[in-house]
C-alpha cells in the first residue's frame, strides 16, 4: 500500500467545490489504475474537461455496486485530483468510498478495476456488489 498515490494539493487556487485536502483525499488510486484510466481516456478520445466519476449505486445482490465512468462535474460534486486523474464524487457516494483503494488488476479470470473498501461488511458471490 506504500505505492498508492493520494490526492495532491495544488498551488493554484481551487474552485469552491474542490476540496483538495477534504475527505475525498482518503480515496486512493494506485499508479496502475491511474495509468489505465489515462489509457482509456486517450484510446476513446475523452475530452480533457471530463472527469472520472466514482459512484456508489443501489443494486446488485448485496445492495450496492460501484460505478466508474467519464462525466462532467456538477455544482454539488466534490472534485479532486488523485494520482494525476481528475475525479468527481457526489456527497452520497463519498460517505461509502472514504478509505477505498482503487486498483487495476489483470489475471486469468479477466481484467478490471478492483475496489478495496474498508467500509464493506459483505460482498456477493460474484464480487460485483457489496453491503455496508
Amino acid at each position: 500500500m506504500t505505492d498508492v498515490a493520494t490526492a495532491s494539493s495544488s498551488s493554484v487556487a481551487a474552485p469552491p467545490n474542490m476540496d483538495v485536502g477534504g475527505p475525498e483525499s482518503m480515496v486512493l488510486i494506485t499508479p496502475g489504475a491511474a495509468a489505465k484510466v489515462n489509457e482509456i481516456r486517450s484510446a476513446e478520445a475523452i475530452e480533457p474537461h471530463m472527469a472520472l466519476r466514482l459512484r456508489v449505486v443501489g443494486g446488485g445482490c448485496a445492495g450496492f455496486s460501484y460505478d466508474l465512468y467519464f462525466d462532467e462535474s456538477t455544482e454539488v460534486d466534490r472534485i479532486c485530483e488523485i494520482a494525476g486523474v481528475k475525479v468527481v464524487v457526489d456527497e452520497m457516494s463519498l460517505m461509502y468510498l472514504v478509505g477505498t483503494e482503487i486498483d487495476y488488476v489483470e489475471g486469468l479470470q479477466g481484467a478490471g478495476f478492483k475496489f478495496n473498501n474498508p467500509n464493506v461488511k459483505s460482498t456477493c458471490g460474484c464480487g460485483s456488489s457489496f453491503s455496508v
